[in-house]
């Protein structure tokens, strides 16, 4: 158990932009990330989003212009984010914003493909 506490980043900072666009997160292990607000919510790690397997996972379009309203610490493992659709049931462990970071091109290029392969938008719908 120790190797894993070893091996998890720890975040050094985590800080939110004065448009609420943008979480940079700095941890331990000398990487550091600039995360938007859309990316963050379009992989929230909630059920809501992500189902309870790969086949339940939902596409989360019109997410371009979304904020970020809060930021709730949980424990002293993670982060909550309030997001200004309202979406906030996502818990963000330090390891899941890592590897968002590290993984940020690959798993933005499948949620283009993923909107395009559906004919969805990042764009919100338009008000009627």
């Amino acid at each position: 158990m120790a190797a894993a506490a070893e091996t998890t980043p720890w975040p050094t900072e985590l800080r939110l932009a004065k448009d609420r666009k943008t979480l940079s997160v700095a941890f331990d292990t000398g990487q550091s990330y600039a995360l938007d607000a859309e990316y963050l919510r379009v992989m929230s790690p909630s059920a809501e989003v992500q189902g309870h397997s790969p086949e339940e996972r939902k596409t989360q379009p019109g997410k371009r212009n979304v904020s970020i309203l809060e930021i709730h610490p949980i424990g002293n493992y993670a982060v909550r984010l309030t997001f200004d659709d309202m979406h906030s049931s996502g818990i963000y462990s330090w390891d899941y914003l890592a590897e968002l970071g590290r993984d940020r091109g690959r798993r933005w290029q499948e949620y283009l493909d993923e909107l395009a392969g559906k004919g969805l938008s990042r764009d919100p719908a338009p008000r009627k």
